[in-house]
């Protein structure tokens, strides 16, 4: 049986079918498992042993589709189910399975705060596409394997964050889904422990901010800033390092469940009705559960569309540390 699972983007997205190719190739011994990605997010699959071929994403669907039509699929997996994908599945003839992506119970929530959502992780929906297979959830949890060249020894680290250290992942895919700076400062304030700031080049700005922050406060060395310097990889390697994870609701904290750490997920306009919290290990959720304008999109915003931003910045930390 030859199998092609399709997910374009993106990395939390990602990372989070990983138990469907997992349970697939482990349940199904005979079966050949392909994964569709973007080409720009081949990187999160690359090394997953469960996959037995990569394809992706570079230019048209139209050019993707006639590449996949020489494997001859058995069956098509569709966890991203969208138009590109209803092309593909079209051109491709096999028969498919898409998962349920909720819009409608989604879209009720977002307008007229009508709760329809089912209490199911996204990862649970992700499987159901496969149960006609016989393929079972195996409660193994997410996966990420990172290769040998991305592993970042503790010594690239200034002394000061070598022995035990908190990452705190600061990006996000919209502003709304991040804390402003002056949140950003009175988190890590309260955090005892030395902290790595985590996440892409664009949030190495904020991330200097915070070090200069707590330079003048003659907090020097509390904060060591590794944003932009590392690919996602390396970011991962020091999830996997850190004793515990702060993070917002973004591609690492999936990342971090994978690796079964401890997390804080913090939420702003998004929240975990949808189905996208930490799975399968042990985490907390911050966010504001007072507000009636949450959640105000199921993605995001450049801007609070109300202009207060109350769901971040009344954000109250008091997390215990204590077994830390």
């Amino acid at each position: 049986m030859k199998i092609l699972v399709l997910r374009f983007s993106s990395i939390g997205d990602i990372i989070l079918t990983t138990p469907v190719v997992r349970c697939l190739k482990t349940q199904l011994p005979q079966a050949e498992v392909h994964y569709c990605t973007k080409d720009s997010f081949r990187f999160l699959v690359q090394s997953n042993p469960y996959i037995d071929k990569i394809h992706t994403l570079q230019s048209s669907i139209g050019d993707l589709a006639q590449i996949l039509k020489k494997e001859q699929f058995d069956w098509v997996i569709d966890l991203h189910h969208n138009l590109r994908t209803l092309r593909l599945k079209w051109a491709l003839g096999a028969p498919s399975k898409s998962f349920n992506k909720l819009n409608w119970e989604k879209w009720l929530f977002v307008n007229f705060k009508i709760d329809r959502l089912p209490r199911v992780h996204i990862v649970d929906r992700y499987l159901e596409t496969v149960k006609h297979l016989g393929v079972r959830n195996d409660d193994k949890g997410l996966d990420y394997f990172i290769p040998a060249p991305d592993q970042v020894p503790l010594v690239e680290l200034p002394p000061t964050h070598r022995q035990k250290f908190v990452a705190f992942a600061i990006g996000g895919g919209h502003p709304t889904k991040k804390l402003p700076l002056a949140k950003m400062i009175e988190l890590c304030a309260y955090v005892q422990q030395p902290i790595v700031l985590l996440g892409g080049a664009e949030d190495a700005p904020v991330g200097d901010a915070l070090v200069q922050y707590f330079e003048a406060q003659q907090a020097t060395g509390k904060i060591y800033n590794a944003c932009g310097r590392l690919n996602f990889n390396q970011s991962v390697s020091l999830l996997q390092q850190a004793h515990v994870v702060l993070t917002h609701d973004t591609g690492l904290m999936h990342a971090a469940a994978a690796l079964k750490k401890k997390i804080y997920s913090i939420w702003g306009n998004t929240v975990p009705e949808y189905g996208m919290y930490p799975y399968q290990t042990d985490f907390e959720v911050i966010e504001n559960k007072k507000l009636s304008c949450r959640s105000c999109s199921k993605i995001g915003f450049d801007s609070c569309p109300k202009g207060h931003f109350r769901c971040m910045n009344d954000l109250v930390f008091d997390f215990d540390q204590n077994n830390w």
